[in-house]
C-alpha cells in the first residue's frame, strides 16, 4: 500500500489559501483583523509551518468573502484531508518505537482531558512492566521489529502523566479487553489488580462496559481523544490522526455512547477484582 503524502496535502492547502487571498486583494494582515487571528499565523499557515484546522479555513473563506461556494467546498476538502495523517506501524518502527511513547507522553501532558476507548486492549498508561513486555513483543508476521526493552521503559514514563492531578484520565474499556488474555495469568492478575489501583486515583474515571449489556454500536477500535481538538484511532497498520473538529465530536459521542451504558467506579473495580481472581484459579 502507498501511504498517503500528508505534507504535500499540508503544501496544497497553505498554497490554495494564499493564492486566494492574494487574488482577493488582501494583505495578510487586513485578512487577519478580519478573522481575528493574528498575523503570524496568517503567515504560518500559508507558508505551510502551521497546519489550520477545519475550522480555522472555515474562517479564513468567510474573511475573503469573494471564493464561490463551489471553490470554499474545495479547499474546506483540502482542509479535511490535509487534517487527516496516517503512521504505519512500519514507519513508526523505523523511527524507533520507544519514540512513539515519548509522543504520547506529550500528547497526554499537552492535554487537560484525555478519554481512551479501549475495546480489546488496556492503554499503555494502565500496563505493568511485565503486561507491556508482552503487549511490545511482536508475534504475527509482519510486524515490524522493535527494540522491545526501551519501548517498555519510554510506555512505563510516560504513565507520570497520571500523578498530576489537574489532568483529568477518562478510561473506559470492554468485559472483553479485560478479559482478553494477553498474558500467562499471573501477569493478568496483577495487571488488573494494577488497573484496580489506577481506578482509585482521585483524577481518573474508570469504567467498564460489561459483556452482558445490550448495545446498538459496535465497538470497533481504540482511540484516545486528546481534549477536544485531536483523535488518534489505532488501526492493525498502524494509526490514523483526526483534526477535524467533525470527526473529533463524532468520536466524543461514541465514547459517551458506551460509557453511559457502562458501570464506574466501585462498579468497575469489582469487575477487575472477579476477573483477577478468576485468573489466579488458572494454571498455566
Amino acid at each position: 500500500m502507498i501511504e498517503p503524502d500528508d505534507r504535500q496535502d499540508r503544501r496544497n492547502l497553505a498554497e490554495t489559501l494564499r493564492d486566494l487571498r492574494k487574488a482577493a486583494g488582501l494583505s495578510g494582515e487586513r485578512l487577519a483583523a478580519r478573522v481575528a487571528m493574528s498575523q503570524s499565523k496568517i503567515s504560518r499557515i500559508e507558508s505551510g509551518r502551521v497546519l489550520p484546522s477545519v475550522a480555522d479555513v472555515e474562517r479564513m473563506l468567510r474573511g475573503l468573502e469573494s471564493v464561490s461556494s463551489d471553490v470554499a467546498e474545495r479547499v474546506l476538502s483540502l482542509a479535511r484531508v490535509a487534517n487527516v495523517e496516517h503512521a504505519s506501524w512500519r514507519s513508526v518502527a523505523r523511527s524507533g518505537m520507544w519514540r512513539k511513547q515519548v509522543e504520547i507522553k506529550a500528547l497526554t501532558e499537552s492535554s487537560a482531558e484525555v478519554r481512551h476507548f479501549l475495546p480489546i486492549v488496556p492503554s499503555g498508561l494502565l500496563q505493568t512492566p511485565e503486561y507491556a513486555r508482552y503487549a511490545l513483543t511482536p508475534v504475527i508476521e509482519g510486524n515490524p521489529a522493535r527494540d522491545v526493552d526501551r519501548a517498555v521503559r519510554a510506555r512505563l514514563d510516560s504513565q507520570d502523566a497520571l500523578n498530576d492531578t489537574s489532568r483529568r484520565f477518562h478510561f473506559l474499556l470492554t468485559e472483553q479487553a479485560v478479559r482478553l488474555k494477553r498474558a500467562p495469568s499471573p501477569v493478568m492478575a496483577g495487571q488488573l489488580r494494577h488497573m484496580v489501583e489506577v481506578a482509585e486515583r482521585s483524577n481518573v474515571e474508570f469504567a467498564v462496559l460489561p459483556g452482558s449489556v445490550q448495545v446498538g454500536a459496535s465497538p470497533l477500535n481504540v482511540f484516545v481523544a486528546y481534549d477536544d481538538r485531536l483523535v488518534i484511532v489505532e488501526l492493525f497498520s498502524g494509526e490514523v490522526a483526526l483534526r477535524d473538529y467533525r470527526d473529533v465530536s463524532y468520536h466524543l459521542r461514541v465514547f459517551e455512547y458506551f460509557r453511559r451504558r457502562a458501570v464506574i467506579g466501585e462498579d468497575a473495580r469489582g469487575i477487575l477484582e472477579s476477573v483477577a481472581d478468576d485468573f489466579m484459579r488458572v494454571r498455566d
